[in-house]
């Protein structure tokens, strides 16, 4: 019978990952033995026993094999944590493409040394007869600086050795002449850096709709029987979604567990976290990427010591150690921050309902506008679906104008704004009311449209945008599909077609010398740059300090700002027209949140979007507030073409400072796939440039593969990440992979 080894590490703190220690499996141990299993393993000269987890298997031993020592048992970690992220770790390696070390590193929080932080106080040690006898003597004596502390001492027996230095001015050779003398003493303690600032808790007393207590009700009935379904909650914009998942939360954590809750992007942090604190009061924290290293060293600490019950942050919140955890909630779950850029490329929302399986958890999904991957599947009863159809405190949907750019253009008006967005916006600056400006540039990615009739160049192969490349050509980037740029619509015969160049900068100056008396604030990546930028608009805007807000997508989600009571959406084509088959559903999905910012007080609210493509199903069921239309359409769209959800791709991506050799890689690999699968009816596309096709000296070729079947599709990587290991591809080359992904290459 052939030997079998396990990769084992010893400590799972981020120092360690990259050292791993390779032990055979006794044969009575290799059902146990899987990734993630805890071991006890002989270490070191002496053999002294200690614990491990399996991070690999193999059948070749990297060593001499009769220096390969055997594992000496494996324990059953039931629920166990470190168990869970490490087999974790394995499904992601496993599902998206990486090494497991890669996933390693995703999962285990990191670890890095920070220093604690110190909180110091002096307490006074000498009793009171003993002190006023002092207090006496330093006043004979004209000692002030003892005076002051001594003073200060008999008055609160304790304070902080920051207060001593900073405010009485006495300097550390006083404090230490006062512990000599047993006068007083120094406590040291370590306190937690806390990026949640504290706030009086105001009393929670929101009472939940009919609608929201039967979504409730019947997920926490499930969950009492143990039933841990995936669940997606449709709730129209302002519809009280938020609610929901607390009133869920709250009976997690009375059942001793533990929550969390992701959110889609660092600006919705804000609002979001200051209503969880005011209903759960210290137990909530955050984790996101602006947190200094020491704030997020200490949020792993709290949530590991069981001393944080729930955490809040985007995607990487995910991977918090809690050792109990009850429920994942998704807000947003539609948003493709939640799918990651970088390796390994893995979905939030697939590696969520993992985790959940693993820790016995449920998963709660939540948009007005579900993703159509997850609403396919809710379709076909993989999820629960929840439909919530009325906003909180009975207010109504804004009222939504869709302005035909086209024909401002003919009417003489070539404005950013068109002429029924300056009516309303004059209306409202009169009665005091605020307005969001929201520049739609998600995906946009140098599409070539004609101002007079609308008319977009797109693939003929693939029916997606051609992207405008400064070297006067027009290039898909699924197939490679290249013809020249034109200077006339051919749809028309117009010369004003090209792209799109406005910015958020310009809207701002445009407002500003149409309307001089409105203040207007910018919320962009350029004005959002420092810790707490989203954080200081987003304040000042609900305070009232400014009239109008213009931004990017990163003001139309989630934000709660009662006196807006007109959106302008300006370009809504700048996503509708992107180069890859989102683009329906982004524009979908974005015109929709934009305008749910509207009407969310008491006032009623209007929308105005403009566009070129007033006719296009995603703008029109956006402007009827009408998914389920939306869905239909884009769902034939996606099964026509061959496009997630209805079937998945595989993005196989070459790399290589040598352009010979990463086009010769790409066509080997295509061979090699075409020989390996001939009979699995794979459809292979490309291979073809990426759309930025040279970054860091690096060119970079992409082949994609079409199939119903994602198990196959990881068959087919894992054979060519055969090809990567044994050699065969050379040491130039690099090769990536990346499934289903939500931006093309």
């Amino acid at each position: 019978m052939q030997k079998k080894y396990a990769d084992i590490i010893v400590d799972i703190s981020h120092e360690k990952l990259d050292r791993t220690f390779q032990y055979e499996i006794p044969g009575e141990l290799s059902e146990q033995a899987v990734i993630g299993a805890a071991v006890e393993i002989p270490f070191g000269n002496g053999n002294r026993m200690i614990k491990g987890y399996i991070v690999g298997l193999s059948d070749k031993p990297e060593i001499e094999a009769y220096r390969i020592k055997k594992i000496a048992d494996i324990k059953p970690e039931g629920v166990k944590v470190e168990s869970q992220m490490i087999k974790l770790a394995g499904w992601i390696k496993e599902n998206y493409g990486s090494t497991m070390n890669q996933a390693l590193r995703t999962v285990v929080p990191m670890k890095e040394k920070v220093k604690a932080k110190e909180k110091r106080c002096i307490m006074l040690l000498a009793d009171e007869e003993e002190a006023h006898r002092l207090k006496a003597q330093y006043e004979k004596k004209h000692s002030t600086a003892k005076l002051r502390l001594l003073e200060a001492l008999i008055e609160n027996k304790t304070i902080s050795y920051e207060t001593a230095a900073r405010d009485l001015k006495v300097s550390a050779t006083v404090i230490k002449a006062f512990e000599t003398e047993n006068i007083a003493e120094v406590i040291s303690e370590n306190v937690y850096r806390n990026p949640v600032r504290e706030r009086d808790q105001d009393q929670y007393d929101i009472e939940l709709n009919a609608e929201q207590k039967f979504v409730v009700e019947a997920i926490m009935d499930d969950y009492d029987k143990g039933i841990h379904k995936t669940c997606l909650i449709h709730g129209i914009t302002g519809s009280g979604k938020t609610e929901v998942y607390m009133e869920l939360i709250d009976r997690v954590l009375k059942k001793g567990k533990q929550a969390i809750v992701l959110i889609p992007e660092i600006a919705l942090t804000y609002q979001t976290v200051m209503r969880f604190c005011q209903r759960f009061g210290n137990r909530v924290s955050i984790i996101n990427s602006r947190l200094s290293k020491g704030e997020k060293y200490d949020q792993i600490l709290r949530a590991e010591r069981g001393e944080i019950d729930v955490i809040i942050g985007p995607r990487s919140a995910l991977f918090t150690p809690f050792r109990n955890l009850g429920l994942i909630v998704i807000d947003e779950e539609h948003e493709a921050t939640y799918k990651s850029e970088t390796i390994p490329k893995y979905h939030a929302r697939e590696t969520a309902i993992k985790r959940a399986e693993l820790a016995g958890a449920t998963v709660v999904l939540g948009s007005a506008t579900p993703s159509v991957d997850a609403y396919y599947r809710a379709q076909k009863g993989e999820y629960r679906l929840f439909e919530i159809n009325a906003r909180t405190n009975e207010a109504e949907l804004p009222e939504v104008y869709t302005v035909d750019l086209r024909e401002e253009l003919k009417s003489g008006n070539r404005s950013i704004l068109s002429r029924k967005l300056r009516e309303l916006m004059e209306d409202r600056l009169r009665k005091k009311e605020q307005i969001i400006l929201f520049i739609n540039r998600r995906g946009y990615a140098g599409f070539v449209s004609c101002r007079s009739c609308g008319h977009v160049m797109k693939c003929p192969h693939c029916d997606v945008s051609l992207s405008e490349h400064r070297n006067g050509k027009l290039v898909c980037h699924y197939c490679g599909h290249e013809e020249p740029s034109v200077k006339k619509c051919p749809g028309c015969g117009s010369s004003y077609i090209g792209g799109f160049r406005a910015g958020t900068q310009q809207i701002e100056d445009v407002v500003k010398k149409e309307y001089p008396d409105a203040r207007v604030l910018r919320m962009d990546m350029d004005t959002t740059r420092e810790k707490d930028g989203h954080e200081k608009i987003l304040s000042a805007f609900a305070e009232g300090k400014a009239d109008v807000l213009v931004g990017t997508q990163m003001i139309v989600k989630g934000h709660d700002f009662p006196n807006v009571t007109l959106v302008g959406v300006l370009a809504a084509d700048l996503s509708l027209h992107s180069n890859d088959y989102h683009a329906g559903e982004r524009t979908f999905q974005l015109l929709t949140q934009a305008a749910g910012r509207a009407g969310r007080g008491g006032k009623a609210g209007e929308v105005v979007i403009q566009t070129y493509s007033p006719d296009n199903y995603s703008v029109t069921a956006a402007a009827k507030h009408d998914y389920a239309s939306f869905y239909r359409e884009e769902i034939a769209y996606r099964s026509l073409m061959g496009y997630p959800p209805v079937s998945n791709i595989l993005a196989v991506l070459v790399s290589s400072k040598n352009n010979e050799k990463a086009a010769e890689t790409a066509e080997y690999l295509k061979q090699m796939i075409i020989r390996d699968f001939a009979g699995e009816r794979l459809r292979v596309i490309g291979p073809a440039d990426e759309s930025i096709s040279r970054v860091n000296d690096f060119y970079k070729k992409v082949i994609y593969i079409k199939n119903e079947d994602y198990t196959l599709l990881t068959r087919v990587k894992d054979n060519l990440e055969k090809y990567a290991d044994e050699g065969d591809l050379g040491r130039e080359v690099y090769v990536h992979f990346d499934f289903n992904p939500m931006n093309s290459y």
